[in-house]
């Protein structure tokens, strides 16, 4: 059974949450504070984790940031921070997805389960893949650059394996959607992919500011060039 890890301290919503999630067939542990989310994190335990922003004793960003120091686990905000600025914020520190309040529960779970298929669906075949100074270690879900272990968040890496499963090949923004964030539910938009990109260029390219790996292609989309 799947565990999700709700960080919030609304009991309202706790409860509201606790019910529908529960119904889904998962299992839910909550904590209020920051406090009780440190007490209660344990790596690689959970299969999700939801984060409320802002919290009596800190800041859900910095939480999101101490679980991306040894996890890639998929992280989802949920928050009243609607401002452009926290969205870019939450997905530049490794957030996979970010809703602001009020939602719809129905929607909010279609897209906890979307992230959860994300995360079980990403296979394939091989066990290694090489390209311009890049080598991703498939079995392990390890990424180095020229050798050197980098960290990516689950997005990060499910974006990355697919250009590097496409070599010099265009992909269109929708292709890429479809792939990895199931862009037929219509709430991951072209804006947060250019987020994931730009975030995904300051890790691997020598120069982001004028990548020659990740390369845009005016009008028509990305490629993974293998030219170096």
């Amino acid at each position: 059974m799947k565990q999700l890890f709700l960080l919030e301290d609304d009991l309202s919503l706790i409860n509201g949450l606790s019910f529908a999630i529960k119904k889904q067939g998962y299992e839910i542990v909550i904590a209020r504070t920051t406090l009780e989310a440190d007490a209660l994190w344990t790596n690689g335990k959970y299969d999700l984790v939801i984060l409320d922003v802002s919290l009596p004793d800190g800041s859900g960003f910095d939480f999101c940031k101490k679980i991306r120091q040894t996890s890639k686990v998929p992280i989802m905000f949920l928050t009243a921070a609607d401002e452009e600025t926290d969205i870019i914020m939450g997905l530049d520190i490794g957030g996979d997805d970010y809703i602001t309040k009020p939602f719809k529960l129905a929607v909010l779970m279609s897209r906890i389960n979307a992230l959860l298929r994300r995360s079980e669906n990403f296979n394939t075949n091989t066990t290694e893949l090489n390209s311009n100074g890049i080598n991703i270690m498939l079995l392990k879900g390890e990424v180095y650059k020229k050798g050197k272990l980098i960290e990516l968040t689950a997005s990060e890496y499910k974006l990355l394996c697919l250009f590097m499963e496409n070599p010099d090949r265009i992909l269109s923004s929708e292709q890429i959607l479809s792939k990895l964030w199931d862009c037929n539910e219509n709430y991951i938009d072209n804006n947060s992919l250019t987020v994931y990109i730009r975030r995904l260029r300051t890790k691997i390219e020598d120069n982001p500011g004028e990548p020659k790996r990740i390369v845009t292609v005016r009008g028509m989309g990305y490629k993974w060039s293998t030219i170096d």
